[in-house]
């Protein structure tokens, strides 16, 4: 029977009544050290992933509860008081993960902004300068073929190839960093990437946005990146044969769908491949994240894909004029 018992009391507690019996201990006077199994208790919540609403209601209860077995005004003030020091010190582990959240989050937008500035300068190098090498070697070209005119029908050939290679480069450097997105948004520059998407594969993609006006550059570059991935994904895995993109404005949030109509995939499945990034799905998530948005992921097996994304332009607006990034 006393092993019985002993087994019994090795039984860790649940959340609910560590609470309450915490919160009785620390209002009975627990001090510091009632104070500090508190902020474990903090930890345990999170790891439990307890929402503060949670928190807030269990505390309301408990403490409702050690309330009503008093009689004393003054009594019952100074459990109103310990009470509120409780709740905070159990708080506080939320309160600093916040912050570490948003400090990764600061991080994590200005790492984007450094890769998209080193996208730009490839771009630039890859069009500009490149295209410049090109132009130097058609001249040579020409050249040759006045000193040598019986080799005019290779150096002809050769001269189209460059002109093909030439055509490659330019596509791969609007697809880097197109300078329409700077100039004209997000929006005008999905639909010129649609526009060589659509014309490389043969793919039927369908942009439809009732959405308008300019974001800060940061954010609009997010957006025609999470597009992109998206669109590229599809593109590659989904084997479609239409793609439907649309955005559109509720208010003062905005909300972006990529919607596939090809085979699909088991997503939970792709969850417990651990290190798989194969479908990009992490980039997306994180851009978003770096702006304050969701990302969103639905995929069945012959069911097709939707990627959808969702944003509060509040913090937006006010930011437009700023560096793409």
């Amino acid at each position: 029977m006393k092993m019985a018992a002993r087994g019994k009391a090795s039984v860790p507690a649940g959340f609910e009544e560590e609470y309450a019996s915490l919160l009785g201990e620390y209002t009975s006077g627990g001090g510091e050290a009632a104070l500090g199994k508190v902020y474990e208790l903090g930890r345990r919540a999170i790891n439990e992933q307890k929402s503060i609403v949670e928190i807030a209601s269990l505390h309301h209860q408990a403490l409702r509860g050690l309330i009503a077995g008093e009689k004393d005004e003054k009594r019952q003030a100074d459990l109103l008081e310990a009470g509120a020091s409780f709740l905070a010190e159990c708080l506080s582990p939320y309160e600093m993960a916040h912050r570490g959240y948003q400090d990764a989050v600061k991080a994590l937008r200005q790492l984007n902004e450094t890769l998209e500035q080193e996208i730009k300068r490839i771009a630039y190098a890859v069009h500009d300068e490149a295209g410049q090498l090109l132009v130097a070697v058609h001249l040579a070209l020409a050249e040759m073929a006045q000193e040598f005119p019986p080799s005019q029908q290779k150096i002809d050939q050769i001269g189209r190839l460059l002109k093909e290679v030439e055509g490659h480069l330019r596509r791969y450097s609007h697809e880097l960093r197109p300078t329409i997105l700077d100039d004209l948004g997000w929006i005008p520059a999905v639909r010129f990437l649609v526009e060589g998407v659509s014309k490389r594969t043969g793919l039927r993609i369908h942009v439809e946005a009732t959405t308008s006006g300019r974001l800060s550059g940061a954010t609009e570059t997010a957006l025609y990146r999470i597009v992109q991935e998206a669109l590229n994904n599809a593109v590659k895995h989904a084997k479609p044969k239409n793609i439907w993109i649309r955005a559109w404005q509720k208010k003062s949030v905005l909300f972006c769908s990529v919607h596939d109509d090809g085979v699909g995939f088991d997503l939970r499945q792709l969850r417990k491949q651990v290190g798989n990034k194969g479908l990009g799905l992490v980039a997306m998530q994180e851009r978003a994240s770096a702006i304050g948005g969701t990302v969103r992921i639905e995929s069945y097996p012959g069911r097709g894909t939707e990627v959808s994304l969702q944003l509060s332009l509040e913090a937006s607006h006010g930011n437009k004029n700023s560096a793409g990034g």
